[in-house]
């Protein structure tokens, strides 16, 4: 995998807590054991996944956008969680502060998924209470699948309309979006691989109902400074305990797999 060569420092059984034996191989990941290291036992069972990248004293961007955290071995990663996608779940404001486009997996990705029984592309899934989306932009205009848009009723009747014109408009609440419906609209579909790639406050949200089951999260080598936000915020505190089941290593990064101990 040449620059984004990808070390195994550590696993941890999947059914359990036990550690993986001290001489565990130090070889680094080819392509098709890194989908094996992420994915799950069973597509069938609904699975909420959050991927972040932090750096080490907590920050979630440098300079306003999480750019700046990873490198080559999390972009490896962060294309194989989405290979491996029903679904890519994103806020509102992620969407514009990071600058996405039409979410189109690359033509060897899209080959894999057919391959494996999977639609060439995952669906792609955008929250957003007010909807602040401008339905002329590429999300939408250059999408390869046609996006959902999850909102509550409440939402502005002339954004809803404009949008319906280039997504699936969903209600998943009365006066703002509920957690909970809205994982069930997208389980209703068929959707049951969720990966969820931010912000915060959606992060946060989803930890509040305790819908989160899985947190692919790597930690950069690097101190940022600043005043730069958590990867997650809510509105409750929340304690809910995560198993480890691998921790990863480039260069310093540290690319770890968390599970919901429930």
């Amino acid at each position: 995998m040449s620059d984004a060569d990808i070390v195994r420092l550590q696993s941890y059984a999947a059914a359990g807590n036990a550690a993986a034996p001290a001489d565990a191989s130090t070889d680094a990941l080819d392509d098709d054991a890194l989908v094996a290291a992420y994915s799950v036992a069973d597509r069938r069972v609904p699975t909420v996944r959050m991927n972040f990248v932090t750096s080490l004293d907590g920050s979630a961007t440098v300079d306003g956008v999480s750019g700046g955290l990873g490198g080559p071995a999390d972009k490896a990663v962060f294309d194989t969680v989405r290979r491996l996608a029903d679904v890519v779940l994103v806020g509102a404001g992620t969407v514009r502060s990071e600058g996405y486009g039409a979410m189109r997996l690359s033509d060897a990705d899209a080959a894999w998924r057919q391959a494996h029984g999977l639609a060439a592309q995952p669906a792609f899934a955008l929250v957003s209470g007010r909807l602040d989306l401008d339905p002329a932009s590429d999300v939408f205009v250059k999408a390869p699948v046609r996006p959902l848009v999850l909102t509550s009723d409440a939402a502005p009747g002339s954004r809803r309309a404009a949008l319906e014109a280039v997504a699936t408009v969903i209600s998943c609440g009365t006066d703002s979006v509920d957690a909970r419906q809205l994982v069930c609209a997208l389980v209703d579909r068929g959707l049951t691989q969720i990966l969820c790639e931010g912000g915060p406050s959606l992060f946060g949200t989803l930890i509040d109902a305790d819908l989160v089951d899985e947190l692919c999260l790597t930690v950069s080598p690097l101190l940022e400074g600043g005043a730069g936000i958590r990867i997650s915020h809510g509105a409750t505190s929340a304690a809910r305990r995560m198993r480890l089941v691998h921790v990863l290593e480039s260069n310093g990064l540290l690319l770890t797999r968390y599970a919901r101990a429930r």
